[in-house]
Formats: C-alpha cells, structure tokens, sequence
C-alpha cells in the first residue's frame, strides 16, 4: 500500500514538472512573439489611438527608418490635396515622361508619352504600388521630382512629422529619404482626418488597368475585421513596412509595422497588435488629432525651432511637444449627435419646434416610412446640392465633425455605401446652426433602404428620405 501510494506520488511530481516546463516554453514563445526586435534589429512599431492621439505601444518608434513604398502616402496626401483645391480632377490627362516610364517595377508599364487620368494614378499607387505613376504626377504636381520632394518634405513638418525627408515620391532606395514608425502614424492619421472622401480608395481590393488586374497588396484587408487600409512597402534596406487603420465600432487605431523580415511576419506582427490594442483604444475620444488643411505659419516655426537632431532617437518629450502644437491649431470636435432620438433633444436645444414622439408608447419608426416624416421642418442651406433619395445618419453643430461621421460611416458600409456621396447640408434658426451628416446618389429607396438597413448593423443610425 505505502508503495503503490510512493509511485502515484511520483508519478504526479513527474507530470507536474512536464506541465510546468511546457508553460514555461509557451511563456517563453509568447514573450518573444511580443518582442520582435529581439531577434530583427530593422523593427519598430507603434500603435496610436485615433481618437485620444494617445500611444498604445512603441518599439524604437523614433529610430529612423526606409519607408519603401509608405512615401507613397505623402504622395497620395498631395494629390488629394490638388483634388480638394481644384488644381487637378479625377479625369485630368497625366502624361508619362520619359523618366517616369523608365523606372523599375512595380509599374503600371505606360510607356513615355502616353497618359492616365488621376484616379488610375490614385488606384495604381494603392493597389499596384506603381513607381512610374508616382514619378509622373509628381513631375506634374511639382514641375519635377526633386521640387514634389521637397514639397513632401514641407508638409511632413507642418504635419508634426519632424523626422521625416523625402527626395522621391516613390519610395525606391535613397539613404537621405528616411521616416520613423511615429511620423508613419501621424500621416496615416492625418489622410484619415483631412480626406474623408478619398480615403476610401485605400480599401481597394483590386484594380483593372488594360489587360491587367492588380490586387491590393495589403493582404490584411478583408481579412482582419475593422482594416479599411492604408499601404505597405519594401525594399532589401527597408525591410517589410505596413501601415494599418483600424475602425471597429466606437474604437479607431492606426499601426505601424517596419524592417519585417518576410510579408507573412510583417502581417502577423500587424494582426497581433491590433488584437492587443485595439480593445485599449477609447471610445470616447474626439478625434481631430491633426491641425486640418495648412498649418498656420506660427505653428511651422515654432515645430522648426525645435531644433531635433538629424540622428539618433528623438526623445519623448519632444514629439509630445509637436503633437500639442499640431493639436493646438486643430478646432474642438464636438460629440456627434446621432439616433433619431438624440437628434430630437438636439433640435429641442436649438430651439426648433418639432413633434416627439413618445418613446415610451411610440415604438422606433421604421426606415420605410422614415422618409416621409420632416425630421427638421426649417429652412436649409447645402453645402452640397443631392436631389433623390438621401440617408441621415445624424446631425452635428461642427461640419468637419459630421464629415468624419461619414466618413467612419462609409467605411462601415462597405459596399452598400461604395457609390453613394457623402455630404452635409446647414441649417440654421435664431443665429444657430446644426450640419446634417447624409449621403446621397441612390438608385432610388430601395438602394437607401438597403444601405440603411446595413448601416444598422453596424450600430449607426439612419433613416432615408426623398429629397
């Protein structure tokens, strides 16, 4: 008996020492799964809340590093920029010089002479991330590369991106043309913020030029719930590099991953952050971390004055010291007012007389009869002309408030939303005023309906009306 007793008693001591050294190995394996630059001295990464501005995490976040192919997000910030001012549209002819024809892959391959129009510029960039688009409208935006480099250079630091030089659009091997993880962020931020209508091309999944179809080469999209883009890139010096925006709800994040050894880890480092972070993020933050538009004059000066080293890491203190200046510029974005019954009480305080229903007896009004009640019976003025049917999916008394509205609403949308027109429309009573958030450019109610019905889901409200 006392024998049998001794074996059990071992037996339990051998297995509780197997079971302990295989936590300790997965304890092990998950440190280093969670500290890449162990074993890769390239890496540096950093997760930043959209809405609070507030880092989530850094590894050498401020060590510089190759972008590779993330240039092409300045490139992409210019060219937008050009589209909101009216200096080019979607359809203006950009012809390829001999220089930009020649420049390695990847390339769309249009040869010297020939010419695309601007949005085949934008989807090469996203998807095919086309060399030879970005040299030819730089050469056109800029009058010639080295100028468009320049002018990249300057509204990284109106920006707040101190440590960041470009001298190419494209992102092909240069040792002067470096970036760090954190200016990466803050431009992802910012072509989130400043571009709302065009950001969308950054979900492109494939795109069709000739002959050829190009795919994203942003794998985690469709993949990773939440991921709306933005751009990846590579080369032997830079290693694998990918920005990600994340949107899920109430949450908003923006990652960076730089100096992956292989696109497989880069993605999974990429997919690993986001699943410990983003249930950090917060969901009561404002947004609005990036001055809109150009800086003021004060504000460039005083980012420049700054005197940060051309080497070595930045300290802490002093990218907090850019982010307040940046932020100091930027205009207060208030709460968004959305629900039906939100925007009532909203109503109520601007002093517009209107029916309420009482919640209590009145059950929530359907989509399909919505269309036919005057949700804010006053006089209005558009920002934006759209006859036909139109959602509402809340109104703001800030209008870059409700463009961001829309713009987190189109990205949750997905396709029901992919051709509508996000635009907002003022009204005001007594010297206030309130920018209804709408999209317009539906096939009829059906169309409304469905991506109303859709935006439900995704825990928005709507409702869709004839206008």
């Amino acid at each position: 008996m006392y024998q049998r007793k001794s074996s059990f008693i071992d037996r339990f001591a051998a297995l509780s020492s197997s079971a302990f050294q295989l936590l300790a190995l997965i304890g092990i394996a998950l440190v280093l799964g969670s500290a890449p630059a162990a074993a890769n001295p390239k890496y540096a990464g950093i997760v930043v809340d959209a809405k609070t501005g507030k880092t989530l995490y850094a590894h050498d976040a401020d060590e510089l590093r190759y972008p590779a192919s993330l240039t092409k997000m300045m490139t992409l910030y210019l060219v937008f920029e050009a589209l909101e001012r009216g200096s080019i549209k979607l359809n203006t002819r950009i012809k390829f010089s001999a220089n930009a024809a020649k420049e390695p892959p990847t390339k769309l391959g249009v040869g010297a002479g020939r010419s695309v129009t601007v949005e085949q510029v934008i989807l090469g960039l996203v998807t095919k991330s086309a060399n030879d688009a970005s040299t030819a409208i730089a050469e056109h935006l800029g009058g010639s590369e080295s100028k468009f480099a320049a002018m990249m250079t300057a509204k990284a630091r109106s920006l707040g991106m101190s440590r960041t030089t470009f001298r190419n659009a494209h992102g092909l091997p240069n040792s002067a043309q470096t970036t760090t993880a954190r200016d990466m962020a803050t431009l992802g931020i910012a072509l989130r913020e400043h571009f709302p209508r065009q950001y969308k091309y950054f979900s492109t999944r494939s795109f069709t030029f000739g002959k050829s179809r190009f795919g994203n080469h942003n794998r985690l999209l469709g993949v990773v719930r939440g991921v709306d883009g933005i751009k990846t890139g590579y080369t032997r010096a830079s290693g694998f590099n990918l920005v990600s925006s994340v949107i899920d709800r109430d949450r908003s994040i923006v990652a960076v991953v730089m100096g992956g050894r292989t696109g497989a880890s880069r993605n999974e480092q990429m997919k690993d952050l986001i699943a410990r972070y983003l249930p950090k993020a917060s969901t009561r933050g404002r947004g609005n971390l990036i001055a809109r538009g150009a800086v003021a004059n004060t504000a460039v000066a005083a980012i420049e004055s700054l005197e940060l080293p051309k080497v070595g890491p930045v300290p802490t203190q002093r990218h907090e010291t850019n982010q307040r200046l940046a932020m100091a510029y930027a205009a207060p974005t208030p709460e968004p007012v959305v629900g039906r019954a939100a925007l009532v009480n909203s109503l109520i305080a601007q002093k517009v007389a209107i029916p309420i229903p009482a919640p209590a007896v009145v059950p929530p009004m359907p989509v399909e009869t919505a269309a036919n009640e005057a949700v804010d019976p006053v006089t209005t003025a558009s920002t934006t002309s759209m006859s036909g049917w139109v959602i509402q999916i809340g109104a703001m008394p800030d209008r870059n408030a409700a463009v961001e509205l829309l713009a987190r609403a189109q990205d949750a949308g997905g396709r029901a939303l992919s051709g509508a027109e996000p635009f907002t429309m003022a009204y005001a009573k007594n010297n206030e005023q309130l920018y209804r958030a709408r999209f317009g450019g539906f096939d009829g109610q059906s169309a409304a309906t469905r991506a109303c019905k859709t935006l439900k889901k995704k825990g928005y409200a709507c409702w869709a009306t004839a206008n």
